[in-house]
């Protein structure tokens, strides 16, 4: 670069440099400048929200305030009207819990330690399938909470949710999470709106879909509904097979819970909801169990501050769980009906119960308490055994009678069987009785394995889940009165039941309809229990050999021969005719005789 070139350049420089030193904007004008901007802007704010701007450089600030947060521009808790959703959690051992600044309200909860049948966490409910919130009628208008935006604040495990109406007015949900627990302390607190909120009650509405949680969405229809109970009440709830909607004023409700098959969510009020009502609906959309809508009352006294305490319940269907929590949440599991949930409540769980304390595996435990069971009964099946054997002795000389009185006499036929079973000393229902005296027992499983939560997850042999159907066959579509798959516990249970009808049927001598009878009945339960859980069918497996193996002691005991003896000694004793007979026998010789002396037909 020569030295002309250089001294142009500088020169340039230097005029640049004046140039933007004695030109620049003083302080005023840049003001100036950033109060035009700020108007414009506000301005843009006005039109917005339907206020026209003042037509002037600036805008004053008396002209904005009134649209920042007057309630006569958006209604009553009008700054909460709108918002941005945020969530806030709540968590300890048992529970992770999900809330929304958007109702304040629990958006979801899960339970930890479990899964769902396809090993995923398992949600109680989720997000927009959870509405929740009380209906204030406020300012001559009704007011949902779920609509509104609270503010959150968390210390701890203590979670407040607040939506201001007013200064110091608002309402408050307070959460409190405590460790190891599955219980949510709920308060409500209503403050400063004793001139706001008109009428004598509140509405409290939570509504929620739950979602399929186990492989057998029959049987989580089969055994999910809402229940509730009364104050001073027991136990109740709503259908489980279709919609129903039930309104519920026979005294203060203590709670109610949103249950299904393994699992519930419940609320409960220390002082009782006044009164309220209950729905359910069976949705159509896949992979839904039930629709659930509760709407309850709770009083308003228009107090400067008023409260509500409640607890919310979030976890298992376990028996002892629930019942750890108090207020009889335990008797929503389904034990069955009279007598058979006092057969499961007093005599079978807590044998289950002692025998859990050992750590076996639970398909051990099922075979302990059916040996336990039949051990207990075995005094019954030998008396029924002994009775179907004398009855089997007896059948040459019933034939006889048949034959010699005629089949087209059947009155005559039967008056002279009892003649028969009174000299040989055979009662005909001796056989009966000890299986009806059992059938309490046997039924009460029914009942209690499909709701026994800890056989949840639990596997035995080729059952990878005790509390639900085993997949011998997979067909892929539904078939008629079997379903889509076919469980071999199912399958092997029915022929165990099979072989024990041959047998009884050759040691009660039946003959006829009664013979094929039973052989109906298993394949028939084939179609029923096919799609019930595993432990149960294992439990009918093992209680059909064992029943098998005590027949086959009891045979090798009693003789034919000494039964044939026995009753022909009775025969002969002519006393016998001289005993007095029992009102029942009275009876039943009145009508064989009123039967007899009727003209023919």
């Amino acid at each position: 670069m020569d030295r002309n070139t250089f001294t142009g350049l500088f020169l340039i420089m230097i005029i640049l440099a004046g140039s933007f030193y004695f030109l620049k904007p003083n302080t005023a004008d840049v003001k100036k400048e950033q109060a035009r901007i700020d108007s414009a802007k506000t301005a843009d704010s006005l039109k917005k929200i339907g206020i026209n701007p003042i037509q002037k450089d600036t805008v004053s600030a008396a002209a904005i305030t009134p649209a920042v947060d007057s309630s006569a521009l958006k209604g009553p808790f009008g700054t909460a009207l709108s918002g941005t959703v945020s969530n806030s959690v709540l968590e300890n051992e048992n529970l992770l819990i999900t809330f929304s600044n958007k109702g304040g309200k629990i958006s979801s909860v899960q339970v930890k330690g479990q899964k769902t049948f396809n090993g995923k966490p398992l949600i109680l409910f989720d997000g927009n399938q959870n509405k929740f919130g009380l209906n204030l009628n406020a300012a001559g208008k009704v007011i949902n909470t779920n609509d509104l935006f609270f503010v959150p604040t968390k210390t701890g495990n203590t979670l407040s949710m607040r939506a201001n109406y007013g200064a110091n007015q608002y309402v408050e949900y307070v959460y409190d999470l405590k460790g190891l627990s599955n219980k949510v302390g709920f308060k409500i607190n209503l403050v400063g709106l004793q001139q706001i909120i008109s009428g004598n009650n509140i509405g409290l509405n939570w509504e929620a879909t739950l979602l399929q949680q186990e492989k057998s969405i029959e049987s989580e229809h089969r055994y999910s509904a809402p229940y509730y109970k009364y104050v001073n009440g027991d136990v109740d709830h709503l259908s489980v097979s279709k919609d129903e909607k039930e309104d519920l004023a026979k005294g203060k409700i203590q709670w109610f819970s949103f249950k299904q098959h393994f699992f519930s969510a419940a609320l409960i009020d220390k002082n009782g909801f006044e009164k309220g009502s209950l729905e359910v609906k069976i949705p159509t959309a896949p992979g839904q169990i039930k629709f659930y809508a509760a709407n309850m009352q709770l009083p308003y006294n228009h107090l400067a501050a008023q409260s509500y305490d409640m607890e919310f319940y979030f976890g298992t269907n376990k028996f002892s769980t629930l019942q750890d929590q108090g207020y009889d949440l335990e008797k929503q599991v389904d034990l069955g009906y009279w007598p058979l949930k006092y057969v499961n409540r007093f005599i079978v769980l807590p044998v289950f119960n002692l025998l859990e304390r050992f750590n076996w595996g639970y398909g051990l435990i099922i075979f302990a308490l059916t040996i336990l069971l039949k051990l207990a009964l075995s005094p019954l099946t030998y008396k029924s055994y002994l009775s179907m054997a004398k009855m089997r002795v007896l059948k040459p000389e019933m034939d006889e009678i048949k034959a010699k009185v005629g089949e087209d006499n059947p009155t005559l036929v039967q008056q002279e069987y009892l003649k028969l079973y009174k000299k040989a000393g055979v009662n005909p229902l001796g056989g009966c009785l000890p299986m009806v005296l059992q059938l309490p027992l046997v039924m009460a499983f029914f009942f209690f394995f499909p709701n026994l939560f800890e056989l949840r997850g639990e596997s035995f042999l080729w059952m990878k889940d005790l509390s639900t159907y085993d997949e011998f066959i997979r067909f892929g579509v539904k078939l008629p009165f079997i379903g889509d798959h076919l469980s071999l516990m199912c399958v092997l249970m029915t022929i165990s039941t099979l072989i024990m009808t041959y047998f009884n049927n050759q040691v009660s001598g039946a003959t006829g309809q009664m013979k094929y009878i039973g052989y109906i009945m298993p394949v028939i339960f084939l179609g029923v229990l096919n799609s019930y859980p595993s432990g149960l069918n294992y439990y009918y497996f093992l209680a059909n050999l064992m029943t098998f193996g005590q027949q086959f002691l009891i045979r090798k005991m009693v003789d034919d021969d000494k039964i044939h003896a026995l009753i022909q000694q009775n025969k002969a004793r002519p006393a016998d005719e001289k005993k007095k007979k029992s009102k029942f026998q009275q009876r039943l010789d009145d009508y064989m005789r009123q039967q007899q002396q009727q003209p023919k037909k």
